[in-house]
C-alpha cells in the first residue's frame, strides 16, 4: 500500500491529481461522462469567476496547434452570485476538494469576488492574476510583481481561507514574482498559467483567434512549465509554501516529473478535453511507480530532482 494523500496548509487531498481551472467547468459538467467520478480526483479547480457575468471574447476562441491548444475564451462566466446560487449547491463537497478560481479586471473586483466566496464552504480559493488590468491599459496583473502583490494583499484581507496564487509564466522573473505574492499573503502557488502566443492563417493573413492572441497550453509547454516550477520551488521551499504544478501534463510520467521539480500536487487541463477519464489513469500510474520504487508517500517525491553538477544555467 502507498499513501497518495496530501495535506496542503490544512486542506486534505485524497490524491495528488486535480482538474485545472477552465477545463472542468463548475464541477458538474463531466458527470454525464460514463465512468467519470469526482471521487477519483484530488481536486477540481472551478472555472474562472468574475464579479459580473461576462460573455467572453469574440470567436474563434479555441484553435488547435501542434502539441497544444490556443485559447482566448475571455473568462466567459455567469458571475459570482450565479455561481454561488446555481452551481455550488449541486456539488457534493465530500467527493473531492472544489476550489474557486477568482478573476477580475481591478483590485476592487478581486476583493469583491473573494469576499463572496469567503462566505461559502469551499476549502480554498485560487487567484488568477493573469487577468488584464483595465486601469493600466490591459496589462496583466501577473506580469507586474508589484501589481500582483497588491491583488494578493487585497484578497488576503477578505478571507481566512487558504489562498492559492496562479503564477503567470509571461513575467520577467517568476521566482521574484513568487516571492512577492508569498510576502503579500499567498499560502500556495500554482505554476504555470498559459504562455501567450499567436497563430496566423496565411490565406486570410489574419490571426486565427478572434482576440488576435491567446494562451498556449498542452504538451508543447511542459518543458517550460517544469523549469518554472523548479525556479519557483527554490523560493517557495524557504517559506514552506506548496506548489501545484501544471502545464502540459498528460500522463503519470509527466506528473512525476513535476513532483521531482518541486510540485506537491499537479493539475491537468488540456489533456482532459481529449480523455475525460485521464485523471484516474494518471493516479493509477503514480501508484504503480511508487510501488515499483518502494516509495511510501507521494509527498516524498516533491523536490527530489538531482541536478547535474558543474553546469552553467543560462536564461
Amino acid at each position: 500500500m502507498v499513501d497518495l494523500s496530501v495535506n496542503l496548509k490544512g486542506v486534505q487531498f485524497q490524491n495528488p491529481v486535480a482538474m485545472a481551472s477552465g477545463n472542468a467547468g463548475y464541477g458538474i459538467e463531466y458527470q454525464a461522462v460514463s465512468g467519470f467520478s469526482n471521487r477519483d480526483i484530488g481536486a477540481v479547480f472551478l472555472k474562472g469567476t468574475t464579479l459580473e457575468p461576462k460573455l467572453g471574447n469574440q470567436p474563434e476562441r479555441v484553435m488547435e496547434t501542434p502539441c497544444g491548444l490556443m485559447n482566448s475564451v475571455g473568462l466567459q462566466n455567469p458571475g459570482v452570485d450565479a455561481v454561488i446560487r446555481d452551481y455550488l449547491p449541486r456539488l457534493d463537497l465530500t467527493e473531492t476538494r472544489f476550489i474557486a478560481n477568482i478573476s477580475g479586471s481591478s483590485i476592487e473586483e478581486y476583493q469583491a469576488v473573494t469576499r463572496r466566496f469567503n462566505e461559502t464552504d469551499l476549502p480554498a480559493l485560487e487567484i488568477n492574476i493573469s487577468c488584464p488590468n483595465v486601469k493600466k491599459g490591459g496589462a496583466a496583473f501577473g506580469n507586474d510583481p508589484e501589481m500582483a502583490a497588491r491583488v494578493v494583499e487585497a484578497c488576503r484581507a477578505e478571507t481566512d481561507k487558504p489562498l492559492i496564487v496562479k503564477l503567470s509564466p509571461n513575467q520577467t522573473d517568476i521566482a521574484e514574482g513568487a516571492r512577492r505574492v508569498i510576502d503579500a499573503g499567498a499560502d500556495m502557488l500554482s505554476a504555470i498559467n498559459t504562455l501567450m502566443g499567436m497563430q496566423i492563417d496565411i490565406h486570410s493573413r489574419q490571426p486565427t483567434l478572434g482576440n488576435n492572441q491567446g494562451g498556449l497550453s498542452g504538451p508543447a509547454i511542459k518543458p517550460v512549465a517544469l523549469l518554472k516550477v523548479h525556479q519557483v520551488y527554490q523560493v517557495a521551499k524557504q517559506y514552506d509554501i506548496p506548489i501545484i504544478g501544471l502545464g502540459g501534463i498528460a500522463s503519470a510520467e509527466d506528473a512525476i516529473e513535476f513532483f521531482l521539480a518541486g510540485a506537491s500536487i499537479v493539475a491537468i487541463g488540456t489533456a482532459i478535453a481529449k480523455d475525460p477519464l485521464l485523471v484516474k489513469k494518471v493516479v493509477k500510474g503514480i501508484e504503480k511507480y511508487m510501488q515499483r520504487h518502494n516509495i511510501a508517500k507521494v509527498s516524498d517525491l516533491t523536490g527530489k530532482l538531482e541536478l547535474h553538477t558543474n553546469t552553467v544555467l543560462c536564461g
